[in-house]
């Protein structure tokens, strides 16, 4: 119950009060004494004088004790960070009472102060764990989340957070005010395979996730890698194995024939190595595909080295390189590593499959494109060359998809240069387009985000 404001005010007004009502009892008796003879009107006023100056003192210190004592119980229920400036009791009992306060109140603000101090330890733990966790009110609304949660979804949360599975999870842990376990599989922007645990604690429900899309990716990556390299890798090897046997046998005796076969030996080991070094590439950005760089860099720099690294081959296909990349565009979050390997398969591709001789345009801008989302930058690279048909398109990203396979392994192409561009671009949570006209040449188009606002 709220402590009135004006009590201790009125707290010594009332003890004089009452030890004045107290005095008129002697008062009284003193005056009957007196009338009836047995004790000197003199003597009786003095008396009672004495006694009601002793009566009004007393109400006074008592008083004076009350209002100190009223302002320490209101502090010990506010503020026991703070001590009323006078804490001394004149009245014996009330003075081993107010002491008693006071300790209660330096009792309370320590345990106070031990509760800031864990309720604080407390959320840097939280804060610090390495999983997303969420802190959800009655009706599933998010209140709080820590620096994980934010750094894993950002504002994919409420995504999370809309899963049917969670949603029933969520009912089922509030209505059995038990923990309820649940693994789903997010769909966008990037698949993602979680599990999530709500725990149910009184009113607010927390909400443990696990992100296991790095585990299942790498078994994905291993099962792929090995089922990948073992059809690709099986017409080299076997060439390989076939010449060796002839150079053992037939062309023992025959150095021209070494000379061809050895020739033919490299080539194909060199495809293998390609093919592995790929498989190995795609393999790793696939298994970070599921978390977003959190790097800011500027695009320029990465687009002028790249194109420097590519002058040699450039040079032998006699095309020209045409840059148009400002140095003004907006820093983005990126993987540099990534990003260079990006840009090194699309003119790498526009080199093999371009004309010979022709010219290549690589542009960059942060103009709006109405095709994209607002902000962010945008990365094409147009080629002058054959084109692709447009039934083709669609699976130009996909692993060992060759439109032309001959040409393909002429030029040295692996079929993973498209994948690991798509992936890179997944990752980055941007878009890649592909637009292509037979006899005209083909331009891919990349859309990298901007750093969230």
């Amino acid at each position: 119950m709220p402590m009135p404001e004006t009590l201790p005010e009125k707290a010594v007004p009332a003890a004089i009060a009452f030890f004045l009502a107290l005095a008129l009892l002697p008062a009284i008796m003193f005056g009957l004494l007196s009338g009836l003879g047995g004790l000197k009107p003199g003597h009786a006023l003095l008396a009672w004088g004495i006694y009601g100056m002793v009566a009004t003192v007393f109400g006074l210190a008592l008083g004076r004790d009350l209002v100190v004592m009223t302002r320490l119980l209101r502090a010990l229920r506010t503020d026991p960070e703070t001590l009323p400036d006078v804490t001394a009791l004149f009245v014996p009992g009330m003075r081993a009472l107010g002491e008693e306060a006071v300790r209660l109140v330096q009792a309370e603000r320590l345990a106070r102060a031990r509760g800031l101090a864990l309720a604080a330890e407390d959320r840097a733990l939280v804060e610090r764990l390495p999983d997303p966790l969420l802190k959800l009110d009655g009706e599933g609304k998010m209140l709080w989340r820590n620096d994980s949660a934010v750094s894993a979804f950002g504002s994919e949360t409420a995504a999370l957070l809309r899963h049917p599975d969670v949603r029933a999870a969520f009912a089922e842990a509030v209505a059995q005010a038990q923990p309820v376990r649940r693994e789903i599989v997010l769909v966008a922007p990037m698949a993602r395979d979680v599990e999530v645990t709500l725990i149910p604690v009184g009113e607010p429900v927390y909400v443990l996730v696990n992100d296991r899309t790095r585990e299942r990716a790498l078994e994905k990556s291993r099962a792929d890698f090995v089922a990948n390299s073992s059809h690709e890798l099986r017409t080299p090897l076997a060439s390989l194995i076939g010449f060796i046997e002839t150079l053992r046998g037939p062309a023992a005796d025959d150095p021209e024939a070494q000379q061809r076969f050895l020739g033919i030996m490299a080539e194909q080991a060199g495809r293998m190595q390609r093919v592995i070094a790929d498989l190995l590439s795609l393999s790793k950005i696939e298994i970070s595909e599921h978390s977003p760089p959190k790097e800011v860099l500027h695009v320029p720099p990465v687009i002028e080295r790249i194109a420097a690294a590519m002058e040699p081959m450039l040079r032998d296909a006699a095309i020209q390189l045409r840059l148009d990349v400002p140095p003004n565009l907006p820093r983005i979050p990126a993987d540099a590593d990534q990003l260079a390997q990006l840009f090194t398969n699309l003119l790498d591709n526009a080199v093999k499959y371009g004309k010979r001789g022709g010219e290549i345009k690589l542009s960059a801008s942060a103009a709006p494109d109405t095709r994209f989302e607002p902000g962010g930058v945008v990365v094409s690279v147009a080629d002058d060359g054959m084109g692709i048909a447009r039934e083709h398109l669609p699976r130009l990203t996909e692993r060992f998809y060759r439109v032309d396979k001959g040409r393909s392994r002429a030029v040295g192409g692996t079929g993973l240069g498209l994948a690991i561009v798509k992936h890179v671009v997944n990752r980055h949570r941007g878009r890649l387009l592909v637009d292509s006209e037979l006899g005209k040449g083909t331009i891919f188009t990349v859309w990298l985000p901007g750093v969230a606002k």
